[in-house]
This record gives C-alpha cells, sequence and structure tokens, in this order.
C-alpha cells in the first residue's frame, strides 16, 4: 500500500478519535485501533513512513500526518507493533 493511502487512513482515524474528552486516551485508543484493524504490511509501512519524514527532516511530508497521528505514533509506537 502506497504511503498516500496510509496517510489518508491514519487521518481519518485521528480525526475521528481527536473528538474524544481525554487526548491521552484517544492518543492510546488509535494506536490500539491500527493494530488490531491493520494488517502488518499497513503498520510497517506506516512507520517507516513516519522514520523516512524524520531522518530527512522533510516538513513538507510531515504536513501530511495529522499532530493527532505523529503524537500517537511517538508515545504508543510498541501498541502498534
Amino acid at each position: 500500500m502506497n504511503p498516500s493511502q496510509l496517510i489518508t487512513m491514519a487521518n481519518q482515524i485521528g480525526a475521528f478519535f481527536e473528538t474524544m474528552p481525554d487526548r491521552a486516551q484517544a492518543l492510546a485508543d488509535i494506536a490500539t485501533h491500527i493494530k488490531l484493524f491493520w494488517d502488518p504490511r499497513m503498520r510497517q509501512g506506516l512507520l517507516a513512513h513516519i522514520n523516512h519524514i524524520k531522518t530527512t527532516h522533510n516538513s513538507i511530508e510531515t504536513e501530511h500526518l495529522s499532530d493527532m497521528i505523529m503524537e500517537a505514533v511517538a508515545l504508543h509506537r510498541d501498541r502498534i507493533l
């Protein structure tokens, strides 16, 4: 699956959970949702894309992933794997 499809799907998940009043719980729930409903190749693709963003310091690509998703992955990466 290409990164743009994963980004779109991840941002849709982030938008849904962003409405939750407890941000910490929402971030944990995002990670759990991705773990439960995405196959391993999709999860690895998302994490690889985020690693690429971090190693290249590409702010243009960073803008494509929502802050909610970036924060959820940063805090709960182990839960997603």
